[in-house]
């Protein structure tokens, strides 16, 4: 099982042992050729990456994203998927794709539905690029692919979403798939939940990675020195207070979220550049509360301290808010190039190991959860 760190920009990944690649029974030292599709700022880059793969493509239809993607990768992204032919596409082995979660989130819903719009499939710009994966999955038959999407595309339209979508995948493309909801607060201090799917052409055994069941808190991404602009005014933070205020009244939800640094934030969006309501931090009762910086956003995120940021403020809390959280990512790349490196018959086998009490029993040979501390250089396995 890979190891990740929590916190985003302080830690680095402990890889275990590479685990040879098997083609008919001989190891081989082949590297996995990774496409990297609505790849937003590159957050699947980075982690397929550090899992020893290679990125033979990439594309984003958001020219601000490829300019943040160009600066960090020296590549700039294709354009829209579907201005690009298939057969153009690189050959690859595995597939990576976090298409675009709006037409299917709880929020994008309720936003289109109050303005008359269509969501889910319906939605004629986006809803429909998940066929677009599945015409490239058709044509190019890699051996593994990874989607991520929003919590919510198991309930969307009552679950006849996702059933399409799993049907789409296994029994209209044959692939064999494992699906997951996992909550990025272990290795970054923000709840954020994702389904992740993971499908292979040949079946395989494969298991999800464990994460622990505490994470790091917001003190471990936040910036000492801050400049003033992210503090609100106090025409915004009245204006929030009595928001607020007249929501809790009227028995609603709405309003905005403080936190400490001792706390774990609510999901970052790519609303936040508006006000930065769902995650705003206390500077205390004399001052007040301010948004993150883009920096502690990228943090947030999971994203490396050198990582760039080439944009403006407003493009990056929207590219942020909109990617993936690399830690999580990363831990299930090095599952998938472990699980493809193993021989295609490979099953977890029973052994048998000697307990306290001398009597023998049977080995627990599930991945083991990894602990992280605050500071994550201090690692350690736990059982």
């Amino acid at each position: 099982m890979s190891q990740v760190s929590s916190a985003g920009d302080r830690g680095q990944v402990l890889q275990d042992e590479a685990l040879p690649a098997i083609q008919n029974g001989h190891s081989t030292s082949k590297q996995f050729r990774f496409i990297d599709l609505f790849c937003g700022i590159g957050g699947f880059r980075i982690a397929f990456d550090r899992a020893g793969c290679r990125c033979v493509f990439s594309s984003d239809w958001n020219e601000q994203a490829q300019t943040t993607y160009e600066a960090n990768f020296g590549e700039r992204p294709h354009g829209d998927i579907h201005s690009i032919a298939v057969k153009d596409i690189p050959e690859h082995d595995i597939l990576c794709a976090g298409f675009p979660c709006q037409p299917f989130s709880i929020a994008g819903v309720s936003k289109k539905l109050s303005l008359g719009r269509k969501h889910g499939f319906e939605d004629k710009e986006q809803g429909n690029l998940f066929f677009s994966i599945a015409e490239i999955l058709d044509f190019h038959q890699p051996d593994a692919f990874v989607l991520e999407n929003v919590k919510n595309l198991t309930s969307h339209d009552k679950g006849k979403t996702f059933k399409v979508i799993h049907d789409t995948l296994t029994r209209g493309l044959g692939y064999h798939v494992f699906f997951d909801v996992i909550d990025a607060q272990s290795v970054v201090p923000q709840h954020r939940e994702r389904i992740f799917l993971v499908g292979f052409k040949i079946k395989r055994s494969f298991e999800f990675p464990l994460f622990p069941e505490t994470g790091p808190k917001l003190d471990t991404i936040l910036q000492e020195e801050v400049a003033d602009k992210y503090t609100l005014t106090d025409h915004l933070w009245q204006y929030l207070q009595n928001y607020a205020a007249k929501h809790r009244a009227a028995g609603n939800g709405f309003g905005y979220s403080l936190f400490t640094k001792r706390d774990v934030a609510r999901t970052l969006s790519a609303r936040y550049f508006k006000d930065g309501s769902e995650i705003l931090i206390s500077q205390g009762a004399r001052k007040n509360p301010r948004r993150l910086t883009p920096r502690e956003c990228a943090s947030l995120m999971g994203y490396p301290c050198d990582f760039k940021i080439p944009v403006s403020d407003t493009q990056a809390y929207r590219q942020f808010g909109n990617s993936v959280v690399v830690p999580v990512v990363e831990a299930i790349a090095y599952e998938v190039v472990r699980t493809l490196r193993q021989p295609v018959d490979y099953r977890p086998g029973l052994v048998l190991t000697m307990n306290d009490s001398g009597e023998m029993e049977e080995a627990d040979l599930r991945p083991k959860k990894i602990s992280y501390s605050a500071r994550p250089r201090k690692m350690k396995r736990t059982k």
